[in-house]
C-alpha cells in the first residue's frame, strides 16, 4: 500500500473545533479564558513535532501489522515529566524499547514497529477533579501539562502557559531521539551501546548477551557472503500519547501541501483512553477527522454494542492502519471479556490490529500506601491474550506497556522477585508504576516463547 494513497474520506460535518460542541471529559477548568485562547493561538503558530509522511509511515507499518507482517512494541512513561526531560532518562528509555525490540525481532523473526510513549505524554486522566488533604481541596495533579504535582493553591492551579512548555519539552525530546537514532545509535553492528549501566547484576544479563552474540554473528555471516547491508545502522521510531487535552491536540492540527484532510502533527498515533470513549463524546469527534492512525483503550466493561459503532466512528472506511484496540482487561478479569468482543470484531470483518496493554487492569494499591502492579499479573494477562485471540482465531498484534529504563522499583516480582517492601527503596513515579529494565526485558522474553504457539501465521 502506498502510504500517499488512502481511502481515508474527512466527513463533512467535521472541523478541528467540532469537538467543543460536544462533552468533553477530563478536561481541566481554566479560569482564565483569554489567557487559553491567547496559549492556543501560540501553538497554532508553533512548528509542528511530527510531519505528515511520517504519520503516513507509521499508518502503512501498522496496516502491516494488521496483517501479521509485523509485530507493534509501543512503551514508554505513564505521564512525562518536565524535569526527565535529560539526555540520560531519554537515552535510557529508548535503549530499553531498542532492547525489547531486538529480543522480539529474535524471536518473532518479523519486523517490530517501535512507537515511544514519550515526547508528548504529560497528561493523565484523573478519577477526581479534586484532591483533599487535611480538609484542604485543590484540583487534583493532572500532569505537567496542566498543573504541578505540589499540593499548593499555586502549584495546583492549571496554567494555560504550560501547554507551551509541554510543545517546547516534547520538541526537546523529539530532537534528541531523532538525533541519536540518525547518529547510529540504534546500529545492529552496535548493541552494546543499548546496555544500562546498573543492569550487570541482571538474572537475563547472560541470555540476553548470548542473544545479541547470535545476532552479532549472523550479520557478519550476511555480510562476509554479500557485503555491507543497508538499513541495519538506522531503525524507525514513532511517538505516541494520549490525546487528553483537546485544546493541545486541535492548537497542532495542520493541514499540508499535497496530502488532503487534516493531520494531527503533536504525535504519529494518538490514542483515547478508556474514561474517554464515549460514541458521542469531544474525544471521538475529535479523532474521527484526523488522517492519523488511532487507537482505542477497550476495558472490561465494553460490550460489543458499545464497540462496533466506535469502530464506525472512527474507521468508517476500514482503511488499513486506521484503528488500533488497546485491550487491558486485567489478569482476573480478561477470560470472561475479551472473547465476545473479538468474536464480535472478526464477525463483521473489520480490519483493526489488536494490541495488549497488561498494566492498567491489574492496579491495586498496597498496605504502605504505594500505588503498584504484581508481575505475575501482568504476565498472567499477556499470557491468556495469546491463547484467547489463537483460540478466537483472530492475532495479538502488539503490546502497550508503561516502562522506564530507570532503577525503579514499582512493580512487585519479576526477575529480582521486589516485593512490598522493595518499593520505597526506587519509587519514582508520579502516577502510575511502571516497568524497570529488568521485568521489561523479561516480558519480552515472554513474547517470544508464547507467540510461537499461540500468534497465528501471517496471511
Amino acid at each position: 500500500m502506498n502510504p500517499a494513497v488512502s481511502n481515508f474520506r474527512l466527513p463533512a460535518d467535521w472541523a478541528p473545533d467540532s469537538w467543543q460542541q460536544r462533552v468533553a471529559l477530563q478536561q481541566p477548568h481554566y479560569d482564565d479564558a483569554g489567557e487559553l485562547a491567547a496559549a492556543g493561538a501560540q501553538l497554532a503558530r508553533l512548528p509542528p513535532l511530527v510531519t505528515s509522511w511520517e504519520v503516513l509511515a507509521l499508518k502503512q507499518a501498522l496496516a502491516e501489522a494488521q496483517e501479521g507482517g509485523r509485530f507493534l512494541l509501543q512503551g514508554g512513561d505513564c505521564a512525562e515529566s518536565f524535569a526527565d526531560c535529560t539526555s540520560p532518562v531519554i537515552s535510557n528509555r529508548l535503549k530499553v524499547l531498542l532492547q525489547m525490540s531486538l529480543v522480539l525481532v529474535h524471536g518473532l523473526k518479523k519486523p517490530v514497529l517501535r512507537v515511544g510513549r514519550f515526547a508528548g505524554q504529560y497528561a493523565k486522566p484523573r478519577s477526581t477533579d479534586h484532591e483533599v488533604r487535611d480538609g484542604v481541596s485543590l484540583p487534583s495533579f493532572r500532569g505537567d501539562v496542566v498543573n504541578g504535582p505540589e499540593f499548593t493553591a499555586a502549584a495546583r492551579r492549571p496554567d494555560p502557559q504550560r501547554l507551551i512548555q509541554a510543545h517546547a519539552h516534547s520538541a526537546l525530546t523529539m530532537n534528541f531521539v531523532r538525533a541519536l537514532i540518525d547518529g547510529g545509535f540504534a546500529d545492529l553492528h552496535h548493541p552494546e551501546y543499548w546496555d544500562l549501566a546498573w543492569v550487570e547484576h541482571s538474572p537475563l544479563a547472560a541470555e540476553y548477551r548470548q542473544m545479541v552474540a547470535a545476532i552479532g554473528d549472523s550479520l557478519r555471516f550476511m555480510e562476509t557472503l554479500a557485503g555491507p547491508i543497508a538499513g541495519f545502522s538506522k531503525v524507525d521510531f514513532f511517538t505516541s500519547h494520549e490525546a487528553l487535552l483537546l485544546h493541545y491536540e486541535q492548537a497542532l492540527t495542520r493541514q499540508v501541501p499535497r496530502h488532503p484532510g487534516w493531520f494531527n502533527l503533536s504525535t504519529h498515533f494518538p490514542w483515547i483512553g478508556m474514561r474517554t470513549a464515549a460514541l458521542d463524546g469531544a474525544h471521538v469527534e475529535y479523532f474521527r477527522g484526523i488522517r492519523n492512525p488511532v487507537a482505542v483503550k477497550v476495558g472490561p466493561s465494553v460490550t460489543a454494542a458499545q464497540l462496533l459503532p466506535l469502530i464506525d466512528a472512527l474507521s468508517p472506511d476500514d482503511e488499513p492502519g486506521r484503528l488500533t484496540l488497546i485491550h487491558r482487561m486485567g489478569n482476573a478479569k480478561i477470560a470472561a471479556a475479551l472473547p465476545p468482543l473479538l468474536d464480535a470484531v472478526r464477525r463483521e470483518g473489520r480490519r483493526v490490529l489488536w494490541v495488549a496493554d497488561p498494566m492498567h487492569g491489574n492496579t491495586e494499591s498496597t498496605s504502605n500506601g504505594y500505588k503498584t502492579r504484581r508481575f505475575d499479573n501482568i504476565r498472567g494477562e499477556l499470557d491468556q491474550a495469546f491463547d484467547i485471540h489463537a483460540a478466537a482465531g483472530t492475532r495479538l498484534g502488539g503490546v502497550h506497556l508503561e516502562l522506564t529504563g530507570e532503577d525503579v522499583t514499582e512493580c512487585m516480582g519479576g526477575a529480582r522477585d521486589l516485593s512490598e517492601r522493595d518499593l520505597d527503596r526506587a519509587y519514582k513515579s508520579m502516577v502510575d508504576p511502571r516497568l524497570n529494565y529488568e521485568q521489561s526485558l523479561e516480558l519480552a522474553m515472554l513474547i517470544v516463547r508464547k507467540s510461537a504457539g499461540a500468534m497465528p501465521a501471517p496471511e
